[in-house]
């Protein structure tokens, strides 16, 4: 009897401190530009890891089509983070709407600016791109900002083409192969999935590395980040640091592993059946991810000078672009020692 009594005590302290941790875990939902793309892999990653948890964070990530509609579910009430692109940040500031980024995941945005294959031969450059069909992820995103910075580059008017939604995984690249589109905004594992089928794929545009991103955009240019409104992470310091110590430790686990380790850890629906292409994007996309988590102010002030090029409501609202993030979390993680791994 007493042996029972014992078992059942035993079992009543263990739901007890299991109900006590999940009490004490907070719920945090981020809503995620597009899981699948490699550009948003550290937030995937970090839930497949285990890393929110060990932050103490009940985290549910919602993948959208896009970056406009992970920030439209955040302005909406219906998620709390974007894990998304920093240049909405500055974009939604000329609108009087205050973002802040609080951990930069993507040194650059590995964007890519691709002519569909059965329209090689008649678009060879930006400049014939006017009056064409050109996918994006969804209107209003990055892939979009990054289409008429383009056009405007390249002294076309920004709205000359015609923008159409398209998403980033798979629908994206059948959407390219069907000919619906003449060229599409995409990013990996899609570009590479894209090129494995056809070799001679035109590209237009590639910021998939330091060199090219500084080509393009004349300095270094932040892509991925997760960002909230300005009053959700002044009253939430706790969890916008613990959701920081997540994607550090994250990164520091992906710059310590294999691109094999890596995708060993991802949802099999996110790799696809072509294992080998997925690699190959992973392998290109690695140098992409942010070791220090930093924002580099000098990033910063190169996308406020892209959208200021590009959309003359941000050249004519006198953005401070030092409000639109923040690295005291990453600092704070530093001098805690969080994000040692």
């Amino acid at each position: 009897m007493r042996k029972m009594f014992g078992r059942l005590g035993g079992a009543l302290a263990a739901l007890v401190l299991t109900s006590s941790l999940a009490a004490a875990q907070s719920k945090i939902t981020v809503a995620v530009g597009g899981g699948a793309c490699l550009c948003y892999l550290p937030t995937v990653l970090a839930k497949q890891l285990g890393e929110f948890d060990k932050a103490g964070l009940a985290v549910e990530l919602v993948d959208l089509k896009g970056g406009s509609d992970a920030l439209k579910a955040v302005l909406g009430g219906s998620a709390d983070v974007v894990s998304g692109y920093f240049d909405h940040c500055v974009n939604l500031a000329a609108k009087k709407q205050e973002l802040q980024a609080f951990v930069v995941y993507d040194r650059y945005p590995g964007l890519v600016l691709v002519v569909s294959p059965s329209h090689n031969g008649e678009i060879k450059s930006i400049k014939d791109l006017a009056g064409k069909k050109v996918g994006v992820s969804a209107p209003g995103s990055s892939t979009d900002f990054f289409l008429k910075y383009l056009l405007k580059k390249n002294g076309l008017d920004p709205t000359s083409a015609s923008v159409i939604g398209v998403g980033l995984g798979a629908t994206a690249v059948a959407a390219m192969e069907q000919g619906q589109i003449d060229a599409a905004v995409m990013l990996d594992p899609s570009v590479t999935v894209l090129q494995g089928g056809h070799p001679d794929l035109r590209i237009l545009s590639d910021t998939r590395t330091q060199r090219d991103t500084l080509a393009t955009f004349g300095g270094e240019y932040p892509g991925g980040a997760l960002y909230s409104t300005t009053a959700w992470v002044a009253s939430h310091e706790k969890e916008a640091q613990a959701l920081t110590n997540a994607i550090l430790g994250t990164l520091a686990w992906i710059h310590a592993h294999t691109p094999e380790e890596i995708m060993a850890k991802m949802p099999d629906e996110m790799v696809g059946k072509n294992k080998e292409l997925y690699l190959a994007a992973l392998k290109n996309t690695i140098p992409m991810y942010s070791e220090t988590g930093k924002m580099d102010p000098k990033g910063a002030d190169a996308v406020l000078a892209v959208f200021s090029e590009s959309s003359p409501e941000v050249a004519k609202a006198n953005i401070d672009v030092a409000k639109t993030y923040t690295n005291r979390f990453v600092e704070q993680a530093k001098t805690t020692g969080m994000n040692a791994k």
